[in-house]
């Protein structure tokens, strides 16, 4: 990887194979759109990381954040929880400014996970790209575009600088 290229960390929680990983997936797809190869755009890199292994060396190398979280009874997952509660403090003030973009599976209206996440974000400083996709239920074919198209609008604007 040569320095002028942006580094987007994708940190998710959920089931393999359940609504959130298929909405993970689409969200590489679009990063990949940015550019060219497995896993790489143009001047843009994904690393894909379930939230239990993230750690704050990750997210300070990162150009550009992709949070992706079932609702759990009206709140994130667990997982993306513990990921907030172990690089907190290891990366407070370190963080601000970075670009980043959420996608909720919900059961209901995902609006308190949201909540729940931006109460958050807003503590590291964290700058929102695009409103929170909040997708209702099994993701089909317009719901899973709508996912990429946030992948690649994030990985375009860190790539070109935008973000």
């Amino acid at each position: 990887m040569n320095e002028a290229t942006r580094r987007i960390l994708l940190v998710y929680a959920g089931h393999h194979g359940g609504r959130t990983d298929r909405l993970r997936a689409a969200v590489e797809a679009g990063v990949r759109d940015v550019g060219e190869g497995e896993g790489e755009g143009e001047g843009v890199t994904l690393t894909a990381c379930p939230a239990l292994q993230c750690d704050a060396q990750q997210l300070l190398a990162a150009h550009g954040l992709l949070l992706g979280t079932p609702e759990h009874f009206g709140y994130m997952s667990g997982a993306l929880k513990d990921f907030f509660d172990r690089t907190f403090y290891p990366t407070e003030g370190r963080t601000a400014g970075l670009p980043y973009a959420l996608f909720v599976s919900a059961g209901t209206d995902g609006s308190g996970t949201v909540r729940a996440v931006e109460r958050i974000v807003a503590g590291y400083g964290w700058t929102a790209v695009a409103p929170p996709l909040i997708l209702v239920g099994d993701p089909d074919e317009v719901a899973l575009g709508r996912a990429r198209e946030l992948g690649a609008t994030l990985a375009a604007g860190v790539a070109g600088g935008i973000f």
